[in-house]
């Protein structure tokens, strides 16, 4: 399978990341291996979390999903297979969060303690910290890389202008600097990427992450209306995009999907595969069945007409 290098990094990814949000929410105990085992069966090789997964359900306090792919590393043995990508920053129930030197360092120990490994080897500001100093951040990382426990860094959430930022203070610092970014980014919400991020992400090779690369949940076509949003775990933050242009793109990927006898939601990924500048899309499956779905997206070569198609549909 293709594989595509994370920025300047020399850590290479297949073109489809597993969204380890899932595990310790709607995922969990074997049902975890048996979705890590057959991601990697397909010739698949990444997995994006971040320590906070999964706060946001009651009862769980974060670090759910770390503690789960970490049982699954220490009992498969394929460390070496795959690489591990998770997040710091972003915002404990008990108020911890930030990128200040002392708690990144912290903090990444808590997450090789969950995950059972040495290393990790894409570690990413989960949101950027005004607060604190830039250097301040990279001088954690720069500490981290140099012993031994981080591969490289990336971030997420970041404007263009503090990406920015923090590319030229590693430049002038010699500290290390981001190799990724982790936008918003699908075919619904594509605006705020294209007419901000992309032009500068093009000018500097730096590897694209995706997330919500599904829109929820959305672009799989399974929410057509609100009804479809009641027995959802995701209903919240799907009712957004049933919209006159939602609905627009769901009707094109069901007119692309049937030329290739796919689903939606292998044609929405295709698309994001296919965009000049990303890297590979991060999704997550809760089955095996939904699993296979995302995965030949990856294979799947969309016609330049197809493209367009997509394109105008989701014209904002």
């Amino acid at each position: 399978m293709e594989k595509r290098e994370l920025g300047n990094s020399g850590i290479k990814t297949a073109p489809l990341i597993f969204g380890g949000n899932v595990f310790g929410w709607t995922v969990k105990g074997n049902t975890t291996a048996v979705l890590l085992d057959s991601f990697l069966d397909a010739g698949f090789n990444a997995v994006d979390t971040a320590d906070v997964y999964s706060t946001w359900k009651p009862g769980n306090k974060g670090g759910e999903s770390e503690t789960e792919i970490g049982k699954w590393l220490k009992q498969s043995g394929k460390r070496q297979k795959v690489i591990i990508a998770t997040k710091v920053g972003a915002e404990f129930k008990d108020g911890k969060k930030g990128l200040k030197k002392e708690y990144i360092i912290k903090s990444a120990e808590d997450s090789l303690n969950r995950l059972q490994t040495d290393y990790i080897d894409l570690y990413q500001s989960h949101y950027d910290d005004p607060s604190t100093p830039v250097e301040e951040t990279l001088r954690a990382y720069d500490q981290l890389i140099k012993d031994g426990k981080v591969r490289a860094i990336g971030a997420s959430n970041f404007s263009v202008e503090r990406f920015h930022e923090s590319l030229k203070v590693s430049k002038e610092k010699g500290l290390p600097p981001y190799q990724t970014l982790q936008p918003e980014y699908n075919l619904f919400d594509r605006e705020n990427y294209e007419t901000t991020l992309e032009p500068f992400i093009k000018e500097q090779n730096v590897g694209v992450i995706t997330y919500f690369s599904l829109a929820s949940g959305f672009l799989s076509g399974k929410y057509r209306s609100a009804a479809d949003l009641e027995s959802s775990n995701r209903g919240g933050s799907v009712k957004r995009y049933l919209t006159e242009r939602g609905f627009r793109i769901l009707k094109a990927l069901d007119e692309v999907a049937a030329q290739y006898d796919t689903r939606p939601v292998t044609i929405a990924l295709a698309w994001l595969i296919a965009r000049p500048g990303v890297t590979a899309p991060i999704a997550s499956a809760t089955s095996v069945s939904q699993l296979n779905e995302l995965t030949q997206a990856a294979t799947l070569q969309l016609s330049n007409q197809a493209i367009e198609t997509l394109n105008i549909a989701s014209a904002y």
